[in-house]
């Protein structure tokens, strides 16, 4: 049976879309009906991205990429670092694309001082991820992980069309890290099917 992915050209539906690419799981895309990812797999629905991406981190566990850790210990690391991606990291960064890229478009008013602000937030949580990463490979340890794939969608928007691209390059070890996951085959392979 082939999973359906609805929505695949946003970010959360690439972050998806990469994850079974890495567990190997067979898909097809469907356009989308609003911008949360959802997958129909069998009669199971289930919309979230970081939710799905545990599912079948989970379901698929011994089946292509690891993405869970090996250890339970291993597990409390990458659910931890997850949760930083959700909540410490990703809000900053969503503000900033939606004023500089999606504005027009949603009916956002461009704010300079709400840019200024985000970048001043999402810069503090570069300078943890800084000391982390140069104590090991990934987020959770020396293996890549949900924590690691779940940043590279966004990732993506600020160092490509959004231009802050500094705020991975000026940090070391990020930008290692960066250069790293952004290079996976399966975010490639992504990206093509994004087209």
């Amino acid at each position: 049976m082939v999973v359906k992915v609805y929505g695949p050209a946003y970010a959360s539906p690439k972050r998806v879309l990469l994850c079974l690419v890495e567990k190997e799981i067979e898909f097809e895309t469907v356009p989308p009906f609003g911008f949360l990812p959802v997958i129909q797999d069998g009669d199971y629905t289930l919309f979230e991205s970081r939710a799905i991406l545990r599912y079948y981190a989970e379901k698929y566990k011994s089946q292509g990429t690891d993405l869970l850790g090996k250890t339970i210990e291993d597990q409390g690391i990458v659910n931890q670092w997850l949760e930083v991606e959700a909540h410490n990291y990703h809000p900053p960064l969503i503000t900033l694309v939606n004023h500089i890229m999606f504005s027009p478009h949603f009916g956002i008013v461009r704010s300079e001082q709400v840019i200024e602000e985000s970048e001043e937030k999402l810069g503090k949580v570069l300078d943890i991820y800084e000391d982390r990463l140069s104590k090991s490979k990934y987020l959770a340890g020396d293996f890549f992980s949900l924590a690691d794939l779940s940043h590279i969608p966004f990732t993506n928007y600020l160092v490509g069309p959004i231009g802050k691209g500094y705020m991975i390059k000026d940090r070391k070890h990020v930008s290692a890290w960066w250069d790293d996951i952004s290079s996976r085959p399966s975010w490639l392979k992504v990206l093509e099917i994004c087209k």
